[in-house]
């Protein structure tokens, strides 16, 4: 069993370390490799080519989230759309979600300009209802998007038959689809991306800890780097970083992979335009159909750790893992004998109200974003352009969108983070136990939320 992620493993080719800090002095510095501080530095670089931009990261290009997740391009947001309504009014919230819908495109977009190969498959998403109480939620999330201006073409309900033709898994009673979304290889498409950024003059320094994100300075192991402009882009590790510890809190998504599967087994299985799959329950799965024909699969509850502690022993060896393998066969008992070869995992960045944002201040040149609760590979090119077009004052319909300036509150401090997180958890895996049994909605569920958010 390999405790490696396995993009890595299927990257194709080897990582060569680069450099780490040597300039204390720069136009921009972004901290954080991963797709939002290198989706901010390309477009800065495309608006602006003579930014003498510096990308600052601890590890290498991809080492988080960004060269771990499920590999969903997702044109959605966590927070959701009552929630984006709330912020900013129903006009700017739908023009949100579009803007979100086109960032999928977008990727796909640069990813052909930019001779990146990484797998990119725009399958959309099926999302099974495998009892009553699931099917009730998808019934009402499509009634009410239909209600604020999205239509069939953008997510639509599933009969237990159409939902089956997508994905034959076991007790699917109706389901739905979701257009805006992309399988890829998320691995593939950041090392491209970093490739990308450097060919229009970009410097990544690699192997530098930053321990302080400030406005005009970060400061490093390897020194301070002063510039105009200081971007954070953290995500899961901003906890961190001084003074950060209760801005966004690290959670646990944990994966598996199978051994490649044979395309005679793939036609029993489904996801014939690789679409990405979950289902309805409120502890999330997810999975994809791999350019190699993998079934890439994931999901959360792994505990959350006091203090927002990240424990990497348990990234690729826990009770988590082997729940979320228990369930892929129990979800497609026609796997059989298949193999698990990978196990892995990885922290995503939740604010306390689980709502992404981005921000940037004129006066100071300091800007942030992230907080996209595992759902970042379209978000971040979307935040990445918007920052990008904020610092450099470019005309935009993307820079008044509700998300930009929004400030979540902090975390509250521990033990009371800790046991919040983590009761949270232990409810929505009983309510989803509940709702297997019963087939009735779960109140205990509902009230958690209200709670948490």
């Amino acid at each position: 069993m390999n405790g490696a992620p396995l993009w890595r493993d299927t990257l194709g080719f080897t990582l060569d370390q680069r450099e780490p800090l040597s300039a204390d002095r720069a136009d921009v510095a972004i901290v954080g490799a991963g797709y939002t501080g290198l989706w901010t530095a390309y477009y800065l670089a495309v608006l602006d080519p003579g930014l003498d931009i510096v990308v600052i990261e601890r590890q290498h290009v991809g080492f988080g989230a960004s060269g771990r997740n499920g590999g969903w391009c997702i044109g959605e947001l966590a927070s959701g759309l009552d929630a984006l309504t709330a912020a900013g009014g129903a006009d700017a919230a739908l023009r949100l979600v579009r803007e979100g819908f086109d960032a999928v495109d977008e990727v796909g977009r640069v990813c052909r300009a930019e001779d990146i190969d990484c797998d990119f498959s725009k399958g959309g998403t099926i999302r099974l209802a495998r009892n009553a109480a699931q099917l009730a939620r998808a019934r009402a999330e499509v009634e009410h998007h239909h209600a604020a201006g999205l239509g069939e073409e953008d997510l639509r309900l599933l009969s237990s038959r159409e939902a089956s033709a997508h994905l034959a898994a076991t007790d699917v009673e109706g389901g739905m689809f979701f257009a805006h979304t992309a399988a890829l290889h998320p691995a593939k498409l950041v090392h491209g991306l970093a490739a990308a950024v450097e060919r229009r003059g970009v410097t990544i320094a690699e192997g530098t800890a930053a321990t302080r994100v400030a406005p005009g300075v970060v400061e490093t192991d390897h020194g301070s780097l002063r510039a105009d402009v200081v971007i954070r882009a953290t995500e899961g590790y901003t906890a961190e970083l001084a003074d950060e510890k209760r801005t966004l809190a690290p959670l646990y998504s944990m994966m598996i992979a199978t051994e490649p599967i044979p395309d005679t087994e793939w036609e029993s299985i489904g996801l014939l335009d690789r679409q990405t799959f979950a289902d309805e329950r409120h502890l999330v799965i997810y999975g994809q159909r791999t350019g190699d024909g993998r079934l890439a699969f994931g999901g959360r509850g792994a505990p959350y750790g006091y203090g927002s502690r990240i424990d990497a022993s348990m990234e690729n060896a826990s009770a988590t893992h082997d729940l979320i393998e228990a369930t892929l066969r129990e979800l497609l008992p026609q796997l059989g004998d298949v193999q698990v070869t990978h196990r892995w995992g990885g922290v995503l960045g939740v604010a306390r109200d689980w709502f992404p944002s981005l921000r940037y201040d004129h006066v100071s040149g300091f800007g942030t974003a992230g907080g996209y609760v595992g759902e970042g590979v379209a978000p971040a090119n979307l935040a990445g352009r918007t920052l990008a077009e904020l610092m450099t004052s470019t005309p935009s319909p993307r820079t008044d969108l509700p998300w930009v300036g929004h400030r979540s509150r902090k975390w509250e401090p521990e033990p009371f983070r800790w046991l919040g997180i983590n009761a949270a958890l232990r409810v929505m895996s009983s309510a989803d136990r509940a709702e297997a049994r019963s087939g009735h909605p779960a109140r205990r569920a509902e009230l958690m939320w209200k709670l948490i958010r």
